[in-house]
């Protein structure tokens, strides 16, 4: 472990480890383990998520450590980057009276921005331009991106609507708005730590933890994703397990494809550690 500081995030590509690193280290210097992962923060789809709450009751503390904004949210409900931001502000600052370490972990990259860096300001997106924004993007997500900017480059249904629901509510484009400068980083900044393991790591990780995910409860979350309607696209896996349980494919396939999915997101993940994350720690192995 490293020397304890005012707080910390935590991140990694999948099955790194990161999870359980966080725990250790929240146990060990008084922590609070605060999510920064954007599936992880709906209940309902632990399994799917890889969520550490996982196979276990949802309650506000795994063996004695305080957990915040795991499994918090209803698959039915939507939020931007700036409503993860005020959360997790909530949370730190939260954290911080009560004399805790907040420890954020997760491998969602916008929001690991906007702790460190802030958000650019923008103003608030009505509940009828955030419904219509979901509503284009659900209907045809090619359409919408049509009525954005070429520098727009996101491709993630939750960043697209977001992005239509700004040039909605403002008739100004998204990419304007993040040209000001960027308020509400966490300050001091937190001690990051990058655990990033190669690919030849973390590809037998990924292929062992899928069958597990499977048999521990991921096809009732699909069923629980079908029933309300959220899209597949958010969670690597849910793709694959709803379109099992229509019958498009047979088992063997969607764990194939699964595990092919979220390999190529590893990579991603990685080669965005690499460009866009300076770590103050780096671990090159699982742990």
């Amino acid at each position: 472990m490293v020397e304890y500081r005012e707080s910390y995030i935590i991140t990694g590509p999948t099955a790194s480890g990161k999870s359980g690193y966080a725990h250790k280290l929240a146990r060990e210097c008084g922590g609070v383990v605060i999510n920064c992962d954007s599936v992880q923060i709906y209940r309902g789809i632990e399994n799917i998520s890889a969520s550490p709450f996982a196979g276990r009751d949802l309650t506000d503390e795994i063996d004695g450590v305080p957990y915040r904004l795991f499994s918090i949210l209803p698959l039915t409900v939507q939020i931007s980057v700036a409503d993860y931001l005020e959360m997790a502000r909530r949370e730190y600052d939260a954290a911080r009276a009560a004399g805790l370490i907040p420890i954020f972990v997760g491998g969602t990259g916008y929001y690991i921005n906007a702790i460190l860096d802030g958000i650019s300001p923008m103003p608030d997106v009505s509940p009828e331009n955030r419904a219509r924004a979901r509503e284009m993007v659900a209907t045809d997500i090619d359409a919408a991106r049509e009525m954005l900017p070429p520098d727009f480059k996101a491709t993630d249904p939750q960043r697209v609507a977001r992005a239509v629901e700004v040039l909605l509510q403002t008739g100004r484009q998204l990419t304007d708005w993040q040209k000001l400068p960027r308020i509400g980083a966490i300050t001091p900044t937190p001690y990051k730590i990058l655990i990033n393991p190669d690919m030849d790591e973390l590809r037998p990780r990924i292929a062992a933890r899928i069958p597990e995910m499977w048999a521990g409860g991921a096809l009732d979350e699909a069923r629980d994703i079908i029933a309300a309607n959220w899209d597949i696209r958010c969670a690597i896996g849910a793709a694959q397990l709803c379109a099992y349980l229509r019958g498009n494919i047979d088992r063997e396939h969607c764990i194939a494809d699964w595990t092919t999915k979220t390999n190529q997101y590893a990579k991603r993940q990685r080669t965005w550690f690499r460009t866009q994350f300076a770590a103050d720690l780096e671990i090159n192995h699982a742990v």
